[in-house]
């Protein structure tokens, strides 16, 4: 699928290895980010040490094949928020202090080495949060439900998944989890991947989720949203790849500042990333058309990360620059629109705040990420934000308009600091602590905006 977690939580790894009788033993999979993709057949060999509840983790389902057999897990998240003010106090003043609590039960039957059925329930709630969005909370209800399967075609694997899935691609700067909020995003779709070689070529076909929390099991998907595309991915050497990606966007009755009307967008994507060395890059631009009601539509991302890591030096520094930049609209009242739609961005591409959207934005986040330990790590950044118009508005997370903002002059949005720190306990445990403070632009002030921080400290579990 494409998927990659490179900015999200990492995967909870157990780093140690065993020799038995000269032979290498199976390792135990780690506590994936993607629970899906999980591989417990290694616990058909007696020779991996047993757990606590791994008569649950394995239960064959075949007396001669190893590869069939049925698994259940869980994930717990537990999420403190502080956050003073909302969206920089411009609708509302008031500091907000909540909890958000997360539980995904699952269940992984492998029929066969090749085909399998995959079960996810959650429970989202938002204690002490006033007014929770569909994304806050989610009392129970269906989160994925899919069946797999793949086989040799010529040279090559084809893979195929319907149900209930997620679909993230590369850094998830635009089609993501949206594992930020409390609630996942997920896609009601038909997807299909072939490899070969250097080759990949992907499509899919989707209704992404749409969520509800008035009753149990009444999250929905239907034509009135819907995304689809292909992608083709190259791998250009043993550490780097290329994609260019085709989609298509559709969205009835929206509303934007310069268009309401039903919304449809085709979207171009190009994409490279790879390591040499100490040296890592991703980039990637995206150049949107289509249309808004009547209006046309023509509007541009851009995103960039690189780095380089001493290896060789204490604490393993790593020195990173990001540099991104994203359409707003030069004329509310013409014929065409120009701001950017980042259709399902990921929050902790930028920070877990939700203060900054990737619509009508340049963005400047010098970096340098320390490794005291070799279960901890720490970042701290600086960024720099602006508007890429001043006659459209500054955006929050995904892309909400900050209201009294379009149009006001001062093209800087903000600055920010950003301090973040992730230790990994155990291969089921991890925590999770991000601080930010912004300080606002006079775009804001004149808004009713004023300077802003951000906490969080968060326990992910996972058996």
């Amino acid at each position: 699928m494409a998927c990659s977690a490179a900015d999200s939580p990492p995967a909870i790894v157990d780093q140690t290895s065993q020799v038995v009788d000269g032979q290498s033993v199976p390792q135990r999979p780690a506590i994936d980010f993607y629970r899906w993709q999980e591989d417990w057949s290694v616990l058909a060999d007696p020779r991996v040490p047993r757990e606590p509840g791994d008569a649950l983790k394995y239960i064959p389902l075949s007396t001669t094949d190893p590869d069939s057999y049925l698994s259940f897990g869980l994930t717990l998240r537990e999420r403190f928020v502080s956050i003073d003010p909302p969206l920089f106090g411009v609708t509302s003043g008031q500091h907000q202090n909540y909890l958000l609590h997360r539980l995904e039960l699952h269940a992984d039957a492998h029929i066969t080495a090749n085909t399998r059925v995959f079960l996810q329930l959650e429970n989202a709630l938002a204690p002490w949060l006033s007014h929770p969005s569909p994304v806050d909370a989610n009392r129970l209800d269906l989160r994925l439900f899919f069946l797999d399967t793949q086989a040799k075609l010529g040279d090559g694997e084809f893979k195929l998944r319907v149900g209930r899935q997620e679909i993230a691609f590369d850094l998830q700067r635009f089609v993501s989890v949206r594992d930020g909020p409390n609630v996942r995003q997920a896609y009601d779709a038909i997807w299909a991947d072939y490899e070969n070689k250097d080759w990949r070529f992907t499509g899919f076909t989707s209704q992404p989720v749409q969520y509800r929390n008035q009753t149990d099991f009444d999250d929905f998907s239907n034509r009135h949203l819907t995304f689809s595309g292909v992608r083709v991915q190259r791998r250009m050497s043993a550490t780097s790849e290329l994609s260019v990606s085709f989609s298509e966007f559709k969205q009835d009755n929206v509303h934007f500042l310069a268009a309401s009307g039903n919304e449809t967008r085709q979207s171009v994507d190009v994409h490279y990333n790879g390591t040499y060395r100490g040296l890592d890059w991703d980039i990637e631009g995206m150049h949107q058309g289509g249309s808004i009601g009547s209006k046309d539509v023509d509007a541009w991302a851009f995103g960039s990360l690189g780095g380089y890591t001493f290896s060789d030096l204490s604490w393993t520094p790593r020195f990173g620059l990001q540099w991104d930049a994203a359409s707003g609209d030069h004329n509310l009242s013409d014929h065409h629109v120009g701001t950017f739609n980042p259709l399902f961005p990921n929050g902790y591409y930028v920070t877990l705040s939700g203060y900054t959207g990737y619509t009508n934005f340049i963005h400047a986040k010098p970096s340098i990420t320390l490794n005291p330990l070799q279960k901890l790590k720490l970042i701290a950044a600086v960024g720099l934000l602006w508007r890429q118009t001043t006659h459209d508005a500054v955006y929050a997370q995904p892309d909400i308009p900050v209201p009294g903002t379009a149009g006001e002059g001062g093209k800087r949005s903000s600055t920010y600091a950003q301090l973040q720190a992730t230790w990994v306990v155990s291969r089921s445990l991890s925590f999770d602590a991000e601080f930010d403070r912004y300080w606002v632009a006079e775009a804001l002030r004149h808004a009713g905006g004023h300077d802003s921080n951000f906490f969080e400290l968060e326990l992910r579990w996972g058996w």
